[in-house]
């Protein structure tokens, strides 16, 4: 029984649309919970677009036409002020969905923070799916419930944290969700900073002063180096995590 079930996955699997067999975050996104004639569908009304860094991807109170599901890169999620000022409220990394089923105006601004590849869906399309596939909209809930946790965690960090504690909890999460093994040494993780040291002073409820303070100490603790204020190693995670506060 066991083979047969082996057999028929293996089947599915073979029948799946090249372009989704290649994609990063199919295994992990809410397309994992699509058989391969439903991908099949989906390939045929989805485009893949390349966000460069800095490019919004959608405006706060535009109208909704599609979502989105982030296959490579980080954005940025920004509400702006009555005053015109911005607020950078959170991030989003592959293979987190962007946007909100079934809303007919965008509630937030999203912008590349990094280079981007992203996955769109039109807005019909992907609400239609929902409605006749339960398996994909208990993934959606399900991965909306895990963002949902983060943000809730994060408000931690920024109403109870120390400014150290900040800083190295933000590096921790880029760690986690674009950090790559060090060639030199795997154990090590690196990554770019997708936002710019003012941005993350905005993030975490900082002075730029105090952010780069903060980084300078970490270096000089040895958790982490840093090479042209933008290229991150992480060499001791134990280090970092207990420094963040044990997240």
């Amino acid at each position: 029984m066991q083979s047969t079930d082996r057999s028929a996955s293996e089947i599915d699997e073979a029948n799946v649309p090249a372009g989704c067999k290649a994609c990063g975050a199919r295994q992990f996104g809410i397309c994992s919970a699509l058989k391969a004639s439903q991908l099949a569908h989906f390939s045929t009304v989805t485009r893949r677009r390349k966000i460069a860094h800095g490019e919004t991807i959608s405006f706060e109170d535009d109208e909704v036409v599609d979502y989105a599901n982030i296959v490579s890169g980080a954005v940025k999620l920004t509400k702006l002020l009555s005053d015109g000022r911005q607020q950078i409220v959170g991030l989003q990394f592959a293979p987190e969905f962007i946007g909100k089923p079934f809303s007919e105006k965008v509630s937030i601004s999203v912008e590349a923070a990094t280079d981007v590849e992203i996955c769109v869906f039109p807005k019909t399309e992907l609400e239609n799916m929902l409605k006749q596939q339960p398996d994909f909209e208990h993934r959606l809930l399900e991965q909306t419930l895990i963002q949902l946790d983060d943000a809730r965690a994060w408000m931690v960090t920024l109403g109870r944290k120390t400014a150290q504690e900040k800083v190295a909890s933000f590096l921790l999460l880029l760690a986690d969700h674009i950090g790559k093994p060090a060639p030199d040494n795997p154990t090590d993780s690196e990554f770019m900073l997708p936002l710019k040291r003012a941005d993350i002073a905005d993030f975490l409820g900082l002075t730029l002063e105090t952010v780069s303070r903060q980084m300078t100490k970490l270096r000089k603790m040895g958790a982490i180096d840093i090479r042209k204020n933008l290229e991150v190693t992480v060499h001791d995670t134990d280090r970092l995590i207990a420094i963040s506060g044990g997240d």
